[in-house]
């Protein structure tokens, strides 16, 4: 606090108007300051609710960012599910069709194995027989006529084994 030096009438004019001068310069000094300080507030309060906006926006990418990478996952571990159960599938119809195929072959093998014993069978009958004729021919005498009547039994015989009539 400023003393201020006694005069006839009060305190001294030029020391109270210097004062007063001091501080009207000092208010305005402060005035200036706080306008410019309320301007900055303003300018900074801006600059927070743009920096907050810019928060919130970049808060909802995270979150949508979030949202799709778990989406991603999740379709690509279905995608991956759903090929596997295709190559399942597809695994199993082949071991199938395989085992089908397979079974095919067996049947169609001992059928063949049957047919060749079958004709093994009737080809040895044939034989046999023939043979027998041979031994008849070379053991009988026989009159030229009955050689050719026995001739066309054995070709008679043959036909008859021959398509299993």
């Amino acid at each position: 606090m400023e003393k201020f030096s006694y005069e006839a009438n009060g305190y001294n004019r030029v020391e109270v108007n210097q004062f007063i001068s001091d501080v009207i310069t000092q208010t305005e000094g402060i005035i200036t300051r706080c306008k410019a300080q309320n301007k900055e507030i303003e300018k900074l309060k801006a600059e927070l609710e743009h920096y907050k906006m810019l928060e919130d926006t970049l808060k909802v990418a995270i979150i949508k960012a979030e949202e799709t990478g778990d989406n991603i996952k999740r379709m690509a571990r279905e995608e991956s599910e759903l090929i596997v159960t295709d190559a399942k599938h597809n695994a199993s119809r082949i071991v199938n069709e395989a085992l089908l195929k397979a079974e095919k072959i067996e049947n169609n093998a001992e059928i063949l194995e049957k047919n060749m014993k079958i004709f093994k069978r009737k080809l040895k009958l044939i034989m046999e027989q023939q043979m027998a004729v041979v031994e008849e021919i070379e053991v009988l005498e026989l009159d030229p006529r009955w050689s050719s009547f026995l001739f066309k039994e054995w070709c008679y015989e043959v036909r008859i084994y021959k398509w299993g009539s």
